[in-house]
């Protein structure tokens, strides 16, 4: 028998008892970003494949390009740009997808997966090769832990994966989620990327990602990535093909740049977080744990420093991620829509692989956003409902708008990297009691 596991509105309003709610309008954070213009990021990726080293690659030769599940900003064109430089110079590309345990752990669901994403056989200009078999090509050094990869990469004769960098969410080192991640575990397939986080539980990936990156140095015909880096808005901020010298020290210098460009809060503290969608195309863990500053479901890693956030409440989940729930369990309340579309079996998957099953725990379920909001307020101790520091944001990508409460919105009026766009209003909320206003950016 299957059990209603939503709390009704009437019930939250009688446990929290009287709650105010914030007025809310509109802050922008002032970025001055510089993005490549969308037609020249084919040419671009096209461009940094020949700064690659392809030596020893016979005239004609395969080249595997390894593609991610990650919602990049133009992935297609990226992959695109790839696979007619790699063509130029005189070679035979293939893409594999490069996405440990993503789409349900099956070959088929990695290709619907690129397929979301815009990367097809038509938008790419070539062939798809997915599967989960995977070879063991050598064991690591001091610990003798497997190292795998992809089949259809392995007979390859040479490997490119392509990547975004940018900080990662279960850990800090001097490589995070990049190329070097791609390879370990994108290309481990689901039994890669469960032995990397099984491992990972005492050995860190910050210290496993770079020995077992050397190994494939070593061992494969890795002829080095094309990297990619984003800007505050998830634009296209830079294409650059890193060679496989200096691979793990010119990654190190890229992630830098990428912690500087990527988008954060405004607020380091906050009473309620409102996010209207979570998903794999957002975030690995659904929620950058950069920027919520919630880390507690990984095991023996430091959360971030900041910021301080009392509670989070999650409206849904992105299209993209296809009812995959990973970051689920870092929010306090969530809506009852999430328990509706949520792919219990892809979550669980996603969620044994990375060896972080906390952050798929279901949080208690309100039936609407009126009581997720009395909830959250009902629950921060004693501060007044509208003098609480409440900010809703669409995603923990799209911070460049958010909705603010009224003291955040006095608090903006200050500061220069901050513009007030709206002032505060009433929260309006509709019959069913959801939210009225849009997604703020």
């Amino acid at each position: 028998m299957t059990r209603d596991l939503t709390v009704s509105e009437e019930t939250v309003r009688t446990a929290c008892g009287e709650v105010t709610f914030p007025r809310m309008g509109i802050v922008e954070q002032v970025w001055d970003p510089d993005p490549i213009p969308t037609e020249e990021i084919e040419d671009r990726a096209a461009t940094a494949v020949g700064d690659l080293d392809f030596n020893g690659v016979p005239e004609g030769g395969e080249v595997a390009i390894g593609a991610g599940s990650r919602g990049i900003d133009n992935l297609a064109a990226i992959v695109g740009g790839t696979v007619r430089g790699v063509r130029e110079l005189g070679y035979e590309p293939f893409v594999f997808p490069a996405m440990g345990s993503h789409g349900g752990a099956t070959a088929e669901g990695q290709r619907e997966k690129l397929a979301t994403l815009g990367v097809t056989e038509e938008s790419i200009g070539c062939e798809i090769r997915a599967t989960m078999d995977v070879v063991e090509v050598g064991r690591t050094p001091e610990r003798d832990v497997p190292v795998y990869a992809d089949a259809h990469a392995v007979e390859a004769d040479a490997i490119v994966p392509v990547n975004r960098i940018k900080p990662h969410t279960d850990f800090s080192g001097d490589v995070e989620s990049g190329l070097s991640k791609m390879l370990v575990i994108g290309m481990g397939k689901q039994r890669g990327a469960k032995m990397a986080h099984d491992w990972a539980v005492d050995w860190s990936l910050r210290n496993m990602l770079p020995e077992i990156t050397e190994r494939l140095l070593e061992t494969l015909p890795v002829a080095g990535g094309v990297a990619v880096v984003e800007d505050q808005h998830d634009d296209t901020d830079l294409i650059e093909g890193i060679p496989p010298s200096g691979f793990l020290k010119r990654e190190a210098e890229l992630l830098e740049t990428a912690w500087e460009r990527m988008p954060k809060l405004p607020f380091d503290e906050l009473d309620v977080l409102v996010v209207d969608r979570i998903g794999k195309d957002v975030s690995g863990q659904g929620m950058d744990t950069n920027v919520t500053g919630r880390r507690h479901f990984t095991i023996a890693e430091p959360e971030p420093e900041s910021p301080d956030v009392k509670r989070i409440y999650v409206r849904g989940f992105t299209e993209k991620t296809k009812g995959n729930a990973m970051g689920m369990g870092a929010a306090d309340f969530v809506h009852r829509d999430l328990l509706a579309e949520l792919d219990s079996s892809k979550s669980l998957i996603n969620a044994i692989t990375a060896s972080t099953v906390r952050g798929v725990r279901l949080p208690p379920i309100v039936e609407t956003d009126r009581a997720g909001l009395i909830a959250s307020l009902g629950t921060i101790g004693p501060v007044a409902g509208d003098e609480a520091r409440v900010l809703r944001v669409t995603d923990t990508m799209r911070l460049g708008r958010c909705y603010a409460s009224e003291a955040l919105i006095e608090a903006a009026r200050d500061r220069e990297d901050l513009r007030v766009v709206d002032d505060s209003t009433p929260v309006e909320f509709d019959e069913e009691g959801g939210l009225v206003a849009p997604s703020p950016d």
